[in-house]
């Protein structure tokens, strides 16, 4: 499935992903392919995406994901940390 994660500023990520996990507002969640369509709010934690390349952690303090024909749209207020 496709992620992609903007903030006001630029880009921060377009690509390929087997899994997302989220911090959503009322707790975590994840997103596998072909997941149903929903829209949430995000707070503050981790975004976990899981590339060919392995796991990576981008730090958020708040957002918003949309889930859409196996395609994550995740915007964000501002990174916190890349890890």
């Amino acid at each position: 499935m496709e992620l992609e994660i903007i903030s006001p500023e630029k880009v921060i990520f377009t690509g390929e992903v087997k899994e997302v996990n989220l911090p959503g507002s009322a707790g975590r969640f994840s997103i596998l392919p072909h997941h149903a369509a929903l829209i949430s709010s995000l707070g503050v934690g981790d975004i976990v995406y899981t590339t060919e390349d392995g796991e990576k952690r981008i730090g958020i303090d708040s957002g918003f994901a949309e889930v859409k024909e196996d395609k994550v749209s995740v915007c964000i207020e501002k990174v916190i940390a890349f890890k």
